[in-house]
């Protein structure tokens, strides 16, 4: 039942294009950035990918905790998942200076990719829900 929900959290994802990923600093500070690419490992795991700001990134160097969002609005259904960061992977570095993207505004340098132990899988819905574990 677990992988079955891990799918279904995956491919809710991929049909949107998004998934949401909060994590807090040290002193429970929130910060929710997103994300698109999603995978799952053949032990279990969900791998998250994107160029990750700051924020998140400093989170997650003083707190592993994170929660997984992907919420189709239109239907009202979605998923959380709620975890540890279990390891953090530099994947892509912007060699040099590139106008075309830099000028818009400051951007991430490095895409990350984000390797989360899954403790809970919880429903996501505007809709009044419990927060039971699938």
């Amino acid at each position: 039942m677990r992988i079955e929900a891990l799918n279904k959290f995956i491919t809710l994802a991929e049909e949107l294009g998004h998934v949401f990923v909060a994590t807090a600093d040290v002193n429970g500070l929130p910060h929710l950035a997103a994300a698109g690419e999603l995978m799952l490992t053949p032990e279990g795991y969900v791998e998250v990918t994107s160029w990750f700001c700051p924020a998140t990134v400093d989170n997650l160097g003083v707190n592993q905790n994170v929660a997984l969002v992907v919420w189709d609005a239109k239907t009202d259904k979605g998923y959380q998942l709620l975890g540890k960061t279990e390891k953090m992977e530099d994947l892509h570095m912007i060699n040099g200076y590139a106008p075309e993207i830099e000028s818009k505004s400051p951007v991430p340098q490095v895409e990350r990719k984000l390797i989360i132990k899954v403790d809970t899988i919880i429903d996501f819905k505007h809709a009044p829900h419990t927060d039971t574990e699938k």
